[in-house]
Formats: structure tokens, C-alpha cells, sequence
């Protein structure tokens, strides 16, 4: 008898990382996603709608291997084909810039909606984020990664939050290092993997076994130790002084967003980790991530990815960030919902439905009365009621 209760109990579970929203908190979301689409339209990002299931040769293309262990994998019973369930929007926005829209000139998309993880990780730990986010296509400037990060400043913002770090980190750094000390892929990745660590001693005994030139040993090892403010751009050129063009283009571009940032987004100032290489596997240049006090994980992420486009037909330049809603009114301004509703009577009167459509109209929320219901008008989150005097209906206020 306990094993049936308990099976009866446990069919009411979500699965492990899977969330529901309860009205107060889905219409925090709602509120916060229309006033993010509508800031995106301001600065010139036009809204697309991708399906949240493909095939999945289709869903993974030119992403590598992070997206391939996060996403949901199953079988078209139409087809027979592998299918896919997104893990992220960013691959399919891409796909319709460049193989859809096929623009020339500079394109600016946006998306929100939710992705489907296999384990949870990043943002608020969910196996089921709530996605939003910007892309730019077809400019390859360090003026679209600006743009793309007073975005997502902009964005952080309009959702409440205050006192933002931004960190930042350069691909080309490590994979110009990497390329130069002729590590084969498989060592790559492994040498990639220890530095998302920072374990030293595992790094040093790997480049011991890579047996790599020793100048090469000591700047790969080096990237552990660069992180802070403007002066580890400094450090890197003289810890990197014998590295090549890749390297020190890297840097160069580094410095010059980070200029250009000072100009455009004076508040903040821009902190460097160059052994910080998130979306590693599909990102080519500039990485950055936003943080906020008392909170250990990033809460947006973004940078530039100009192979991803070459897969669908054209090469494009693209930046972009992304976030997730859910986190967002997690830790924003936690204000005390408002009732605001109206309760209106029952009854069969023409002028009292013209009086709720005109009330709806104006943007008021009101609920009629159902005969027999249970509970009080605030049971309902009403504070007001529709009540009849000399002939009109009028709005009093509840107790």
C-alpha cells in the first residue's frame, strides 16, 4: 500500500532541473520579456521565432561538442531521421541569417524562448532555461562587439540589476598558442578542459607529457595567472612577447574593445581572463560574460563567432549574447505583487458588459462573479468590485 501512495505521489514530480511558473512569477517574465523585445526594437533587432525542434544534423552543425552533449536526442516516427530538442537558439538564428534572410549588409536578429538541456549547468542551474538574446551579422569591427555589450548592459538593466562586472576573454589566444606548440587535437582538448580548472599541477604534468617546446610550456601555463584589471593586457604582451601574429592580434583586439568600451560604457570597467574561454568550440574571438554581486555564476554571456555561418552557404561575421529570463527576475527587484482586478456581477445587462469591454480595453483586469463560486472577491485577486447605482455601474473599492 505505501509503494502504490507513493507512486501515486511521485507523478505529480518534475523531472530533476524542470520548473513551472506560478502566476506571480510567470507574469514578472512575461512583463520583463515584452520590455526586453520591445529595447531590442529600439536599437534596430527585429524578433525571430525558431522551432524548438529540428533535425538533428541540422541542430548541431558548427557548434562542436558542447551543444551535442546538452542536447535532447530523439527519433522522427515519421521520418526515421534523428532529431534534435534546442539547446540553444543562437546556431538556428545564425542558420536563418544566413540561409534565409541572405543579406548583405549588417543584419540585427533577437529571439527569446525556452531550450531544453540534458544537465543542468550555467545561468540558474535548469535543464530548462527561458532564452533571450541578440545577434549581429555582417560586421566584423570591434563596433558591433561594443554594441552587442551595451546591449546586454542595457538589457541587465531594464531587468533591475545593478553593480555588473564584466569579464573578458580572447579564443585566439590560446588556440594561436596551442596551433604554435603543435599540440594534435586530443591533446587540445584535454590542455582546454584542465585550464577551465585552473589546475595548475594537472596543466603542468600535461604539457610535461605533450613534451612541447619549454618557451611554449611556460605561456600556456602562463594564461592561469592572467586575470584582473587593464594591466594583465600588459602582462600577457610580455608574457607571450615570443608568440606570433595569432597571439598578438588577439591581444590587440582585446585592448581595443576594451577602449572602446571606457568610451561607451564608462560605468563599467572591464576585467580580462585570458584562460576564460567559454563557447570555445564555435566562438573566434571576443568572449564576456556578466556578473553581479553575491552571485557565483555569470548571468549573460556573449561574444563573436564568425565561422558558424559558413556550414548553411555564407560566411558572416556575427557577434552576439544571450541570458535567461528566469534568472533575471530570480535576482532583480523582488517587489510585492499588486492586486489589481475587478469583480463584476453575473448578470445578463448589456450596459454592464459594455462597461467591463471598455474597462479590459483601458488595460484593467476584471473577472465576473460565476454563480455558486466559493471563496471572496480577493480569493480572486480582486480589490475592487462592479457595482450598480441610479441607473450606472460604478467602481468601489473593497474592504
Amino acid at each position: 500500500m505505501t509503494d502504490t501512495f507513493r507512486s501515486r505521489d511521485e507523478r505529480w514530480l518534475l523531472p530533476e532541473g524542470i520548473e513551472e511558473l506560478l502566476p506571480d512569477q510567470a507574469e514578472r517574465l512575461e512583463r520583463l520579456r515584452r520590455d526586453l523585445l520591445d529595447l531590442f526594437s529600439s536599437w534596430g533587432y527585429r524578433l525571430v521565432i525558431t522551432p524548438i525542434i529540428e533535425h538533428l544534423d541540422s541542430l548541431l552543425v558548427g557548434t562542436g561538442s558542447d551543444l551535442e552533449l546538452q542536447t535532447f536526442k530523439l527519433t522522427d516516427q515519421v521520418t526515421g531521421r534523428s532529431l534534435g530538442v534546442r539547446a540553444d537558439m543562437t546556431p538556428q538564428v545564425a542558420r536563418i541569417d544566413a540561409h534565409r534572410l541572405k543579406s548583405a549588409a549588417p543584419t540585427r536578429l533577437c529571439y527569446v524562448g525556452p531550450v531544453l538541456h540534458t544537465r543542468p549547468e550555467g545561468f540558474a542551474r535548469t535543464r530548462s532555461p527561458y532564452q533571450v538574446g541578440a545577434e549581429l551579422y555582417g560586421h566584423g569591427g570591434i563596433e558591433s562587439d561594443v554594441e552587442i555589450l551595451q546591449l546586454m548592459v542595457e538589457t541587465l538593466g531594464v531587468a533591475g540589476l545593478r553593480g555588473l562586472h564584466l569579464d573578458f576573454g580572447h579564443v585566439g589566444v590560446f588556440r594561436g598558442l596551442a596551433l604554435e606548440a603543435g599540440l594534435k587535437e586530443d591533446q587540445e582538448q584535454e590542455l582546454f578542459e584542465a585550464l577551465q580548472r585552473k589546475a595548475r599541477s594537472e596543466i603542468t604534468e600535461l604539457l610535461r607529457v605533450f613534451d612541447i617546446d619549454t618557451a611554449y610550456q611556460d605561456m600556456l601555463l602562463a594564461l592561469i595567472e592572467l586575470n584582473g584589471g587593464g594591466e594583465v593586457l600588459n602582462q600577457a604582451r610580455e608574457a607571450f612577447r615570443d608568440a606570433g601574429h595569432t597571439v598578438h592580434a588577439a591581444l590587440d583586439n582585446l585592448e581595443n574593445i576594451a577602449t572602446l568600451v571606457d568610451k561607451r560604457i564608462p560605468s563599467i570597467a572591464p576585467c580580462f581572463d585570458l584562460a576564460e574561454l567559454r563557447g570555445y568550440y564555435y566562438q573566434t574571438g571576443v568572449v564576456f560574460a556578466a556578473f553581479v554581486p553575491g552571485y557565483g555564476q555569470e548571468i549573460a554571456r556573449g561574444g563573436r563567432y564568425d565561422d558558424i555561418g559558413k556550414v548553411f552557404g555564407t560566411a558572416r561575421p556575427a557577434t552576439g549574447f544571450s541570458t535567461d529570463l528566469e534568472t533575471l527576475i530570480l535576482l532583480g527587484p523582488q517587489r510585492a505583487h499588486e492586486v489589481r482586478a475587478i469583480l463584476a456581477p453575473n448578470e445578463d445587462d448589456a450596459t454592464l458588459n459594455e462597461t467591463v469591454a471598455k474597462l479590459r480595453r483601458q488595460g484593467e483586469r476584471v473577472c465576473y462573479a460565476l454563480p455558486g463560486h466559493s471563496g471572496s472577491a480577493q480569493d480572486m485577486g480582486c480589490d475592487r468590485v462592479l457595482e450598480r447605482r441610479d441607473g450606472r455601474w460604478i467602481i468601489n473599492k473593497l474592504g
